[in-house]
């Protein structure tokens, strides 16, 4: 694995292009695979290389793909995300990370809202894996939720406020970092540090649609605010030409240095 694998968040606006091909902060980048089933997404894999981006396997993907897509996915050399979300006693999620370094994984996470006891679980977990051990990150809001929605679940404060909260409680428990909004990434990187990792969904470059996302930035946005990784699915996966929308961002991050 490369240095930023291992979780030493890139330097901001460390981005380049030459020669059509994005290097540096391009595997800042992490793509979602947002299909439903192996065989749709192999077409993108074949299409890219472990320097160009890193990948997202979600819930739909791997209750249908499995840990064999997911070890296909890492043997083709890509850094894979996995993006089980774990949250359940601490026993279960403590053997479910297990499970999931044995599939050589990049990164995985576990749900803030589990608790400590839960998340340093987890942590332990991993600390015993052999090998490299995959990067533990914890979901804190979700970017589909709003301050109405928070409401509803119980949540006193401010969606910034929870963030926080659960960002807080996750480095308290040793992860390595968290999910969260790039609309929270200013915050939670003046509170927690330059060293914890950030991965920020909701990234939506400026020429296209929020989708059910309601606290996006662009991909810019997003690294200037201090993110580590841009989470971007249905921009990249649903364009016309996928590889071309992934280059467009790409050549969008690349201009950090000359603007």
């Amino acid at each position: 694995m490369t240095d930023d694998a291992q979780g030493s968040a890139p330097a901001k606006g460390s981005a380049s292009v030459a020669g059509g091909r994005a290097t540096g902060a391009a595997t800042r980048i992490i793509v979602a695979l947002d299909y439903p089933n192996p065989r749709q997404a192999l077409p993108l894999l074949d299409s890219l290389d472990g320097a160009e981006c890193k990948l997202k396997i979600g819930k739909e993907l791997f209750v249908r793909g499995g840990p064999q897509f997911v070890r296909q996915a890492a043997e083709r050399g890509f850094d894979v995300f996995l993006d089980l979300k774990f949250h359940d006693i601490p026993n279960t999620v403590a053997q479910a990370c297990s499970a999931a370094a044995d599939l050589g994984v990049w990164m995985m996470n576990v749900h803030a809202l589990g608790g400590k006891k839960m998340l340093e679980a987890a942590r332990n977990a991993l600390d015993k894996a052999g090998g490299s051990r995959p990067l533990l990150v914890a979901v804190t809001v979700l970017t589909s939720l709003d301050a109405h929605d928070l409401r509803q679940l119980g949540l006193m404060g401010s969606v910034e406020e929870n963030v926080l909260r659960l960002a807080r409680l996750a480095h308290a428990a040793g992860l390595d970092g968290v999910v969260c909004s790039p609309r929270e990434t200013a915050l939670l990187r003046g509170a927690l540090g330059a060293d914890f990792c950030l991965v920020t969904p909701g990234i939506r470059p400026s020429n296209s649609t929020a989708d059910d996302q309601k606290r996006t930035l662009t991909p810019c946005e997003a690294l200037q605010a201090g993110a580590s990784y841009l989470v971007i699915g249905r921009p990249i996966t649903r364009a016309p030409d996928p590889m071309q929308a992934l280059r467009a961002i790409q050549s969008e991050i690349a201009s950090l240095h000359t603007t």
